[in-house]
This record gives C-alpha cells, sequence and structure tokens, in this order.
C-alpha cells in the first residue's frame, strides 16, 4: 500500500488542523492504520491508530481528548483531526500502515507515508 500525507502547516496554539492520509494499492481495510510524529531531535512516537473497520481507536495519553482518527475505507483515507494544538504537538506527522492490530512501536508498521508538518507557534 502507498500512503500520502497532506495537511500540514503553520497554526497557532489553540488551533485546529485536520491531517489525511490517502491510500493506494492493496485492499485499504485490510491494515490498521496510524499516525505517529517526530520532533525536532526526537525520536518518531505513536500518536492514535484505527482497527481495521474503524470501530476502534487508541491514542496516546499526550494528544487523548484533543485528537481524533478516523477512516473512510471507501475512499481509501485516514484521517487525524487535532484540537486545542499545543506548541509541543510541532512534529512531522506520519501516517502508516500494517496488518496486525494494536500496534504502537514505529518498527511494527511496514508501510509509511512521506510525513506532513505541522508546527504550532505560541
Amino acid at each position: 500500500v502507498q500512503l500520502q500525507a497532506s495537511g500540514g502547516g503553520l497554526v497557532q496554539a489553540g488551533a485546529s488542523l485536520r491531517l489525511s492520509c490517502a491510500a493506494s494499492g492493496h485492499t485499504f481495510s485490510l491494515y490498521v492504520m496510524g499516525w505517529f510524529r517526530q520532533a525536532p531531535g526526537k525520536e518518531r512516537e505513536f500518536v492514535a491508530l484505527i482497527s481495521y473497520s474503524g470501530s476502534s481507536t487508541y491514542y496516546a495519553d499526550s494528544v487523548k481528548g484533543r485528537f481524533t482518527i478516523s477512516r473512510d475505507n471507501a475512499a481509501k483515507m485516514v484521517s487525524l483531526q487535532m484540537n486545542s494544538l499545543k506548541p509541543k504537538d510541532t512534529a512531522v506527522y506520519y501516517c502508516a500502515a500494517d496488518s496486525r492490530w494494536y500496534r504502537t512501536r514505529p518498527d511494527d508498521y511496514g508501510y509509511w507515508g512521506q510525513g506532513t508538518l505541522v508546527t504550532v507557534s505560541s
């Protein structure tokens, strides 16, 4: 599966932003989709994941209650709605896909998008 992330940008603290990830190739619904982020000088970290049908989601504690992951299997899209953004959310955000459920380590994901930069100013 090929992934293309988009939607990043520069926003002020407290604003909202919606990231999208378009998939192509193999059957999208066979993949668990995840979002990860990597801030400058830091390791890539888990943000959120969503199950094959979208019925189950899981979030990192740092974004729980502010971010929402969703997917549209017909459109082969996964989105990340980010509300109440904070400067510490500044990072390159990546979408990723894997066939196994409930994986939160970057090394567990076999397919990656190219990343989209989110910058939150204070």
